[in-house]
C-alpha cells in the first residue's frame, strides 16, 4: 500500500475536524432535535460554553489516543488483534475514572467491558453479546472511537474497518462492531473519495447487508435521493422510523448512525454544513458531528475548513488518560503519531518531527503570545526564509519591552470548561529537561533585539530563563536552555522572551521553526508543600487506583488492589535516573517506588514487601517479584527507598531510621521498557504517607 502524497497533511485535517465536530458538538449533547430548534434556533457557529476557559476533555478524543497505542507494538505485516486493544486500554485507563464514561456496570458499555477485563475475562468476550447482553453491546460507543482505523489505513477501507472491528470487539459487539466498521471505512475512502454518496456506498460494502445498521445507512440514502433538499423531512423520516423509541440503552448505535448518514448527504460535500445539520439532528452531538467532522475533513483537507473552526481550538486537545504527559496533546502531534504508526504498519520509513513544528498549513500548536510594552498583535502559520514558521506580528515593541511566546506545559482543572472526564496532568516539561527552539528574524528587523528560552513555574510564580543572546536581522539562530535543579516546582510554560534593548520597533514580526526539549536527566525534588488536591488526587501526579491525597503535610495513597500514582515523562531513563522517595507504611505489606512507569500495566518497583523484606519487581499485566532479600521493616517508621535504573540494570536501596540498609541488583536480560515515569504504590490494601520525592541523575 502506498500512502497518499498528501497524506500527513489529510491525516491532520481529519483529526482536526474530529476536535472541531466534537467541541462544535458536545455543548448540545442529548438535546432533542425541538429543544434546539425551539430554543437556540439554527446553530451555525461554536455556542458560548464558559468562555475564556479550555475545552474539556471529551471521551470521543481521549479514548481513540489511548486505543491507537496498540499498534505501537506491532510489527510491520503483524495483525492487530483484541488483545493488542484490551492491554492498552488497561494499560491506559484509570480503574474508575477519566476517559470513559463510568455510568455503571451493566449501564456503561465501556464501564462494563473495562471490568469485565480488570477481572481477567479475556478480550472479545468483554465487550460481546454473549456476556453482556445485545442492549449494552450496541450502544454508540462502536462507531464514536473507530476513526482513527480509517486515519492509519488510507485508500483501504477493507483494512480499516477490520482494525475497527477488532477494536470495537473488545467493547461491543453485533451492530456496535459494523458502527465501528463502516465509519472506519468512511474515513479510509475519503483519501481519494469526496462524494458522499459514493463515500456512503463503499463504507455499505463492508459492513453485512441484512444488518440493522445497514438497513438504517440504505433508508436515509434512499430517501435522500428522493428529497435532495430537505434534511429536516429526512430527520423526521430517521426519527419516525428509528428513533431511540426503537431501541434499548442510553444511546444506542442505529438512530446515531443515521444522524451521521443524514449529516453527511445533506452537507453535499462543504465541511460547514454538514457539521452543522449533524448537530441540530440532536441526540448523542459531539459524537455525531466528530465522526462527520473527521470524514469530511479527510475528503476537503485544510483547505475546505474554515478558519473560524479553527481558531478558538488553537490546535490543543485535552485528553483523559492514566498518563498525565498525554493528557495535554496538540492536534500536529496527534496526527504525527498516526502519520509514524501507519508507516510502520507498512514498514515504511518516517521521520520524527520536532515536538512543536508548524509544517501543517494555518498550524498554531497551542502557542500564546503575551507582552509588556509590546503589542503581540497576532500569530498564524507563515512562510520565513522558505521554512514554514509561526509567525509571532508585534506593534510598537518599546525600549526595554519584551515580547513571550509560549506553549502551556500543565493545566490546573479549573481552568477547563469542565472535567466530568478526570483529566488531571502531569508536566511535559521539568526541571533537567534542556530545551531547544529553532527563531527566525527577518532582515528588515532592528539589530537591538535580544532573546532567551524560559520556564515558568506557577508554583512560586516564577520565570527562569536562559542568559538573552542578540538576535541578527536576516538570520536563523537556535537557542538552548537547561532549566536547572528545583524543588517544589511546577512547569506550567515555555517559551521564548525576546527583548529591544534599542528604540522603538514600529511593526514587524519573528518567526519559530520548532521547539523540543531533551529529557534529559530529571533533577528535581518535591516535599508536597507546594501541591494541592486537584481531580481526585494531588496537582502533577495522575493515579490509576487508590485513595491519593494531601493529609498533614505529607502524601497519602490508600485502597484496595494495586494502588499506584505517577509523574514524570515517558522519555526518562534512557539516560538513566534515580528516584528516592522518603514514606511511612501505616497499613499493609507493600509500599514502594516505581521507575519506566509506561501506564498502568508496565512499570518497575522496589520496596518493602511482605515478610520482612524489600523486593524488585517486574510488572507487565501483574506485578511478579525478581529479586528479594530480608529486611526487618516496620509499621510506622520512616524508610528511604530509592530505586536506579542504568540501562538494563536495576537497583534498590532501602534506609530506616536507624541506618541499616539493603541494596539489590537485578538486571533484565528480556528488557521491554526502558524508559518511562516515575511512580510510588501501596498495594492490596495498603496505606502509605510520603514525605518526599526526588529524581537526580544516577551515578555511576
Amino acid at each position: 500500500m502506498n500512502l497518499p502524497p498528501d497524506y500527513d497533511e489529510r491525516v491532520y485535517a481529519g483529526w482536526l475536524g474530529k476536535c472541531i465536530g466534537v467541541r462544535f458538538g458536545a455543548p448540545l449533547e442529548n438535546w432533542t432535535y425541538e429543544d434546539i430548534r425551539d430554543n437556540l434556533g439554527e446553530v451555525t457557529a461554536y455556542l458560548r460554553e464558559d468562555a475564556g476557559k479550555i475545552f474539556k476533555p471529551d471521551d470521543d478524543t481521549s479514548v481513540p489516543m489511548i486505543l491507537i497505542r496498540a499498534l505501537e507494538g506491532l510489527k510491520p505485516g503483524e495483525p492487530l488483534t483484541p488483545q493488542h486493544v484490551a492491554d492498552a486500554l488497561l494499560n491506559g485507563i484509570g480503574d474508575g475514572h477519566g476517559s470513559f464514561w463510568w455510568g455503571g456496570y451493566g449501564v456503561s458499555t465501556e464501564h462494563t467491558a473495562y471490568m469485565n477485563l480488570a477481572a481477567g475475562i479475556p478480550a472479545p468476550q468483554s465487550g460481546s453479546i454473549a456476556q453482556n447482553g445485545a442492549a449494552l453491546a450496541e450502544q454508540i460507543g462502536g462507531q464514536i472511537f473507530s476513526d482513527i482505523w480509517g486515519l492509519v489505513a488510507p485508500n483501504d477501507p477493507a483494512r480499516a474497518a477490520g482494525m475497527a472491528a477488532v477494536a470495537s470487539s473488545v467493547t461491543h459487539d453485533g451492530e456496535g462492531i459494523n458502527g465501528g466498521r463502516f465509519i472506519a471505512a468512511l474515513v479510509s475512502a475519503a483519501f481519494s473519495e469526496r462524494d458522499p454518496r459514493k463515500l456512503i456506498q463503499i463504507a455499505l460494502s463492508h459492513i453485512p447487508s441484512a444488518s440493522e445498521y445497514a438497513r438504517v445507512v440504505s433508508a436515509m440514502r434512499d430517501f435522500h435521493a428522493q428529497n435532495p433538499s430537505d434534511w429536516r423531512a429526512a430527520f423526521a423520516h430517521l426519527k419516525a422510523n428509528f428513533g431511540y423509541d426503537r431501541y434499548p440503552g442510553i444511546v444506542h448505535i442505529i438512530p446515531n448512525a443515521g444522524v451521521v448518514v443524514l449529516g453527511l448527504l445533506y452537507g453535499a460535500g462543504d465541511f460547514s454544513r454538514a457539521i452543522q445539520i449533524t448537530n441540530m439532528c440532536g441526540w448523542d452531538t459531539d459524537c455525531n458531528v466528530g465522526n462527520v467532522g473527521a470524514i469530511m475533513g479527510v475528503a476537503v483537507g485544510l483547505a475546505g475548513i474554515d478558519p473560524s473552526w479553527r481558531a478558538p481550538i488553537n490546535d490543543l486537545l485535552i485528553a483523559a488518560g492514566v498518563v498525565g504527559t498525554r493528557n495535554i496533546l496538540t492536534i500536529p502531534q496527534c496526527a504525527d503519531l498516526f502519520c509514524r504508526l501507519a508507516r510502520r504498519l507498512i514498514n515504511e520509513r518516517y521521520t520524527l518531527h520536532s515536538r512543536y513544528h508548524f509544517i501543517y498549513p494555518g498550524s498554531t500548536n497551542n502557542f500564546e503570545a503575551a507582552g509588556t510594552l509590546a503589542r503581540p498583535i497576532h500569530q498564524q502559520q507563515a512562510i520565513m526564509d522558505g521554512e514554514p514558521v509561526l509567525q509571532t506580528a508585534i506593534r510598537k515593541l518599546n525600549k526595554k519591552g519584551e515580547v513571550r511566546v509560549f506553549t502551556r506545559t500543565y493545566y490546573r482543572p479549573k481552568e477547563l470548561s469542565g472535567n466530568y472526564y478526570g483529566a488531571c496532568f502531569t508536566p511535559l516539561i521539568f526541571p533537567g529537561n534542556e530545551a531547544g527552539m529553532q527563531l527566525y528574524l527577518p532582515p528588515d528587523a532592528p539589530d537591538s533585539l535580544t532573546a532567551a528560552l524560559y520556564v515558568y513555574d506557577d508554583n512560586h510564580g516564577v520565570n527562569h530563563q536562559d542568559v538573552a543572546e542578540p538576535l541578527t536581522p536576516g538570520a536563523w539562530h537556535t537557542l538552548t536552555y537547561a532549566i536547572p535543579p528545583l524543588t517544589d516546582a511546577c512547569l506550567t510554560q515555555v517559551g521564548v522572551v525576546v527583548r529591544n534593548l534599542g528604540e522603538v520597533w514600529e511593526a514587524g514580526s519573528f518567526g519559530i521553526q520548532s521547539l523540543d526539549w531533551k529529557f534529559g536527566t530529571p533533577d528535581f525534588a518535591t516535599t508536597f508543600a507546594k501541591e494541592r488536591p486537584e481531580t481526585g488526587g494531588i496537582s502533577q501526579w495522575t493515579r490509576v487506583r487508590g485513595y491519593w491525597r494531601l493529609e498533614d503535610g505529607a502524601y497519602h495513597g490508600s485502597g484496595p488492589g494495586l494502588c499506584e500514582t505517577y509523574t514524570g515523562g515517558q522519555g526518562w531513563g534512557w539516560f538513566n535516573y534515580t528516584v528516592e522517595a522518603g514514606i511511612t507504611p501505616l497499613i499493609g505489606e507493600q509500599h514502594l517506588v516505581l521507575a519506566c512507569v509506561r501506564g498502568a500495566s508496565h512499570s518497575y518497583a522496589f520496596g518493602l514487601a511482605p515478610g520482612g523484606q524489600v523486593a524488585l519487581y517486574k510488572k507487565v499485566g501483574q506485578p511478579a517479584i525478581v529479586a528479594s532479600a530480608p529486611f526487618a521493616w516496620r509499621h510506622g517508621e520512616t524508610y528511604r527507598l530509592t530505586l536506579t535504573t542504568s540501562g538494563d540494570t536495576f537497583t534498590g536501596t532501602v534506609t530506616g531510621q536507624d541506618g541499616s540498609s539493603h541494596s539489590l541488583i537485578w538486571r533484565d536480560t528480556a528488557i521491554e521498557f526502558g524508559s518511562g515515569q516515575i511512580g510510588l504504590a501501596t498495594w492490596h490494601g495498603g496505606h502509605m504517607a510520603v514525605h518526599s520525592v526526588s529524581v537526580r541523575p544516577a551515578t555511576s
